[in-house]
């Protein structure tokens, strides 16, 4: 959340007016890097759910504060409610994602072979392994290839060509759950409602508040105690 705030005070410093000028082309490095920086910025306003009209209402104080004219309001006065738009906004986009899930759930809990567990895990075996089943102390290797319900990727090791090798406890609970019904040399597919993924928070910019998941999971070693591979991260982490 503190990003939130800093990303919105950010906001404050950085050009606008853009919309009601015709857009400047990305020709120098240096415009390229100042785009870069305006699409860096945008992604930690995820949680405010902007609407284009009030997009052009941040433009406005981004111009004010980049020219360094009088701000048009008491800036002050309105810092201490980042925090609470923020949370109204995320809380209401969340509802929004769970809806919009539901019928997807509803679908995936009936497909030949799944099982929806008491915490709303739906799990469905795609290769039998034939080892050792983890523990949620164990270390794993697992390839996994991660979509959101509308087969977007947002994270996947297949892709990055590099397994990955985590603590099974030091992950979402939907893993920690999932992987655990696993031999080792099989595959699966894990379906995470928002409640035991990443919650009404998510983790933008590329998992929405309330967002349902979709990863298929291959694992490859499981081993007690051992570190992690160097340069791998859990999964579920754009």
């Amino acid at each position: 959340m503190r990003k939130l705030i800093i990303a919105a005070a950010l906001a404050a410093i950085l050009p606008a007016g853009i919309a009601q000028a015709e857009a400047p082309k990305l020709e120098t490095d240096d415009q390229k890097t100042l785009y870069a920086l305006g699409v860096a910025l945008a992604g930690n306003l995820t949680a405010f759910d902007l609407s284009p009209d009030e997009v052009a209402v941040v433009q406005m104080g981004l111009s004010d504060g980049a020219l360094g004219k009088e701000p048009q309001i008491d800036i002050n006065a309105q810092r201490a409610k980042f925090q609470q738009l923020a949370q109204s906004r995320q809380g209401a986009a969340a509802a929004k994602e769970k809806e919009a899930s539901k019928e997807f759930l509803a679908k995936a809990e009936k497909a030949d072979g799944a099982v929806k567990t008491e915490s709303g895990l739906i799990y469905k075996e795609t290769k039998a392994g034939d080892g050792a089943v983890p523990k949620a102390t164990d270390r794993v290797t697992v390839h996994y290839h991660g979509t959101l319900t509308d087969g977007t990727v947002f994270d996947s090791s297949k892709d990055r060509g590099e397994p990955a090798t985590f603590p099974l406890n030091g992950v979402i609970p939907c893993w920690t759950e999932g992987v655990q019904k696993m031999k080792k040399g099989g595959t699966a597919q894990l379906i995470c409602p928002s409640e035991i993924a990443y919650g009404d928070r998510g983790a933008p910019p590329k998992i929405k508040p309330g967002a349902t998941l979709v990863f298929d999971v291959e694992l490859i070693e499981i081993a007690e105690g051992a570190p992690p591979a160097a340069g791998t991260k859990p999964p579920g982490h754009p």
